[in-house]
């Protein structure tokens, strides 16, 4: 799958709040020159007659090292022919790629039933692992290990599962399809079977969005028990500073108390804030709501992290897969 396709806000702008009057990048610098080549030891002409002790020497010399030359050179060629190119948003098929998993999760990812009817099933004691009864939690390896339900024998192979981060406009509905006909997400990326969003944006908020086609993770990682943390900026006019120390002893909502995790506010000049806040529920519209609560006017509102992963210099319109990192920890959080 290519990696996404072009969307509106796209071009390198500079995406941090109150950087709207900056200037853009400049062009990236040239690639670096590669180094000359090593020049060969020694005058321009041989010897007549070289001692074979130290032709001998030079011979042995020469098997132990490699040639400067070929040092690090990159294979010639390319990828073989015919050989599928790799989907850097897709983790691969094959279960060994996956190793050990607990025996719930090997049945969740299969396919063969929910992780929730996995855990019962587990506790009932109708799941076992090579012969035996398995327990909550047991490690089991898919390649190598023989799972059965009610002693029947379940294939156990890991599909493939999708991540990205997107960059999302200003402008973008977080929705499949809108029926006023506004352009969607989903228009940024190349179509993916079962593609879900993690945590809408709203029509002007920007920033990171992660799409998944793990919908239980997906359901997990935006569930309040989770608490899963959100970072959002701001660029507000009104009293940044008061806003935010009100805020830290907590704002009462129409549907509820909001408590962020951390508020800081700084001046960006013209009368205008920068305001970050942390929330670790995602309620619709609740930093704008919370905002308007403080006496703030939103101009500008980007979030710039969903858990483990930040935004970064990541352009509008543009995706990218999730580092390796950032899927583990994403995967801990949401219990796959």
């Amino acid at each position: 799958m290519s990696a996404r396709k072009s969307g509106k806000g796209a071009g390198g702008r500079d995406t941090r709040p109150g950087a709207s009057k900056r200037a853009g990048p400049g062009k990236r610098s040239d690639a670096p020159q590669r180094s000359a080549r090593p020049e060969r030891s020694g005058g321009s002409k041989r010897s007549a007659a070289p001692d074979r002790s130290e032709e001998s020497a030079r011979s042995d010399a020469s098997k132990r090292q490699p040639s400067p030359k070929r040092q690090g050179a990159p294979k010639r060629g390319g990828p073989r022919r015919g050989a599928p190119a790799r989907d850097p948003f897709s983790t691969p098929v094959n279960p060994n790629a996956e190793g050990p998993m607990r025996v719930q999760r090997a049945l969740a990812r299969a396919g063969i039933v929910s992780r929730r009817e996995a855990d019962r099933l587990v506790a009932a004691g109708r799941v076992s692992v090579n012969g035996a009864v398995a327990e909550i939690g047991q490690s089991v390896d898919p390649a190598r290990d023989r799972i059965e339900i009610d002693g029947e024998a379940v294939q156990v192979t890991v599909r493939t599962t999708t991540w990205m981060v997107l960059h999302k406009p200003s402008g973008f509905m977080t929705t499949r399809a809108d029926p006023q006909g506004r352009p969607t997400v989903f228009d940024l990326v190349d179509p993916v079977p079962g593609l879900v969003y993690v945590g809408r944006l709203d029509f002007l908020t920007e920033g990171l969005l992660l799409l998944t086609t793990d919908g239980q993770a997906a359901h997990a990682l935006t569930h309040p028990s989770k608490e899963v943390e959100r970072t959002y900026v701001a660029v507000v006019r009104g009293d940044a500073a008061g806003a935010a120390r009100e805020a830290r002893r907590g704002v009462e909502l129409e549907d509820g108390p909001v408590q962020p995790v951390s508020v800081r506010a700084e001046p960006l000049g013209e009368r205008r804030w920068s305001f970050e806040i942390t929330l670790v529920d995602g309620r619709t519209r609740e930093v704008r709501r919370l905002c308007e609560a403080l006496g703030l006017t939103v101009e500008r509102l980007v979030r710039t992290r969903y858990g483990p992963v930040e935004l970064g210099d990541l352009p509008p319109g543009e995706s990218r897969p999730l580092s390796p990192r950032e899927r583990a920890v994403i995967e801990a959080l949401s219990g796959a």
